[in-house]
């Protein structure tokens, strides 16, 4: 990983372009980004109109840097139709979700028909088939974010969405992410009716390594938010790991009992330019509300 870190959202709340009013409703959550979802949640008959509501929504939109728009499978009629209205849409979505991504070359070709536009909005993967979880690396080099997409990727193996099932493709994206200073984005909770569910998934995908999880419903906001967001009593001990190892003149130094090094330090300098990152964006001077 090289260069300065992303901002990487910790929530990310998708609501279907189905109603203006119910996509500027959303706003009024707190997400780290709100995506307009022009995909699977909107029926092919209304994508149309879900257009229209996407363009209206982002003219509207106090941060548009913060506004993702999913899109439709690259290479579908769909997808053009969504390419055209974002191209020609006088605001632009900070982010751009694609969907059964097979490559990395789908990345850089959507990057070259946007900027052919004078677009050049964050590309995020949706991981949600067998090719994209195989080819992980290349996708992650090529794009700003990654998302597991569960339903699609069980439906294609023939496995119920659980932990375990689900488990070899979170560990495939948490290290390309990491190598490549990608986003790494956990599935949204299909569980609604049981909390402890979310909670519980939430706190094993940080432990992977992930920055962020999706949510439909923003009931499960502030649970995302309070496990995934900059913690101030975890900023300030990376802070002083760094400062400890710095006075050992990169050497071991010992931190309340414990033993710190290099490694330790490296990890924590990396924490603490992440998190100011994300609060430089997403906290709350710069938030999309």
């Amino acid at each position: 990983m090289t260069g300065a870190p992303r901002a990487i959202p910790r929530s990310i709340l998708y609501t279907p372009a189905l109603s203006l009013d119910r996509v500027v409703k959303g706003w009024s959550y707190d997400a780290d980004v709100h995506l307009i979802d022009l995909e699977d949640s909107v029926p092919p008959a209304e994508k149309p109109a879900a257009r229209t509501v996407c363009r209206a929504a982002l003219e509207k939109a106090p941060r548009p840097a913060n506004i993702a728009v999913r899109m439709n499978e690259l290479g579908s009629v769909a997808a053009v139709q969504d390419l055209v209205m974002l191209t020609e849409c006088p605001v632009r979505p900070g982010i751009v979700m694609m969907t059964m991504v097979t490559s990395a070359a789908e990345v850089a070709l959507l990057r070259r028909i946007l900027a052919s536009a004078g677009a050049r909005p964050e590309i995020y993967v949706t991981v949600e088939t067998v090719e994209a979880v195989t080819d992980i690396d290349a996708i992650a080099r090529s794009a700003d974010g990654l998302v597991l997409g569960s339903a699609d990727l069980a439906a294609t193996l023939g496995v119920e969405i659980t932990w375990e099932a689900m488990l070899a493709a979170r560990q495939a994206m948490a290290l390309a992410c990491a190598r490549h200073g990608t986003a790494c984005i956990d599935t949204a909770n299909f569980r609604l009716a049981e909390p402890a569910v979310l909670a519980e998934e939430t706190a094993r995908v940080r432990a992977l390594g992930f920055h962020g999880k999706a949510t439909v419903h923003p009931g499960e906001l502030d649970v995302i938010n309070q496990a995934l967001r900059p913690n101030p009593d975890d900023l300030r001990l990376a802070r002083r790991v760094a400062e400890a190892v710095r006075a050992a003149n990169g050497g071991i130094a010992v931190l309340d009992g414990n033993m710190v090094g290099p490694p330790f330090a490296r990890m924590a300098r990396a924490a603490v330019a992440r998190e100011d990152a994300w609060a430089a964006r997403f906290g709350a001077d710069g938030g999309t509300t």
